[in-house]
């Protein structure tokens, strides 16, 4: 059990550390939504490599973050900004908006359009694919 810990703690430090060069770059809003003035929690985009790293993590509202873990959940009506979240220069931003796309765009037909029009860079479409919501 201490091992575990021990590790989470370390794992939570190192995202700390990266507390705020996230905040510089996503200005104080949920670099997905562009939602301001609402908590902000950094947000590791799996897979997640052994130590974190800022280029694989985001600082989202915990609005979105409840809507990652549960993405059957998600009401494609109030995530429109994905179409342009998905257009991002921030590839783990375009990584995570593509997922959400992907999970909405059954659904929704402004979804799938949105992925039609979208051309994303080979490795980061890799990574998109890697692991959906």
């Amino acid at each position: 059990m201490s091992k575990g810990y021990d590790a989470n703690q370390s794992r939570l430090l190192a995202l700390q550390q990266l507390g705020k060069d996230l905040v510089r770059r996503a200005k104080s809003r949920c670099e997905l939504t562009g939602n301001a003035g609402v908590p902000l929690r950094a947000y590791e985009v799996p897979p997640v490599p052994a130590t974190p790293e800022l280029d694989r993590t985001l600082l989202l509202s915990h609005e979105t973050i409840a809507a990652l873990n549960r993405p059957d959940r998600i009401d494609g009506r109030e995530w429109r900004c994905l179409a342009e979240a998905v257009w991002s220069e921030i590839p783990a931003v375009q990584v995570v908006a593509w997922r959400m796309l992907e999970a909405i765009g059954r659904r929704e037909p402004w979804a799938r359009d949105a992925l039609e029009e979208v051309f994303l860079d080979p490795d980061v479409e890799k990574w998109a694919r890697k692991s959906p919501l």
